[in-house]
């Protein structure tokens, strides 16, 4: 019985130093788990370039963003586009657009487009909305609301901004 003994206490012993080295390990993955997974995301910076041409007429809207109403009178046309500040790896041009309570970033291609970033000012809310042929961003914080358009179907890309 004494050799049976000794083997269940060899057992137990490796059982409590293997239970004792995954909690070290778990207690040290944590920690740094910890510090890195709750950090907020970074916009990408970009130049401030002056805002976008005016679009025609806009996409229809996704069921989604009705609760961002018009405003009763229609936007004014948006200045000319500037030259690109950048270059994407796909070859098209990468512009920022700032509104009232945000930026995105888009890279224009010749025949679509892509959304790069888009970040919010402190106390407004984004939404995007992504199909073929268009995108959408919202920036809002209460009745107030900025959307950029970006539409490519049959043309080359083009950015149109609304604030209400």
């Amino acid at each position: 019985m004494s050799r049976m003994r000794r083997g269940i206490l060899h057992i137990l012993a490796w059982a409590l130093a293997t239970a004792v080295a995954m909690a070290l390990s778990w207690y040290g993955v944590r920690t740094v788990l910890t510090d890195t997974a709750h950090e907020p995301p970074r916009a990408l910076p970009a130049p401030d370039p002056t805002p976008p041409p005016s679009l025609p007429p806009l996409p229809p809207l996704p069921p989604a963003a009705s609760a961002v109403r018009p405003s009763p009178s229609p936007p004014a046309p948006s200045p000319p586009v500037p030259p690109p500040v950048a270059a994407s790896p796909t070859g098209g041009a990468v512009r920022s657009f700032p509104v009232r309570g945000g930026r995105a970033v888009f890279a224009l291609g010749e025949t679509s487009a892509t959304l790069v970033s888009a970040a919010p000012d402190e106390g407004w809310r984004m939404r995007v909305w992504k199909q073929d042929g268009w995108i959408r961003v919202d920036f809002t914080a209460g009745p107030r609301a900025s959307s950029l358009f970006v539409t490519w179907n049959g043309h080359p890309p083009l950015v149109r901004t609304v604030e209400n």
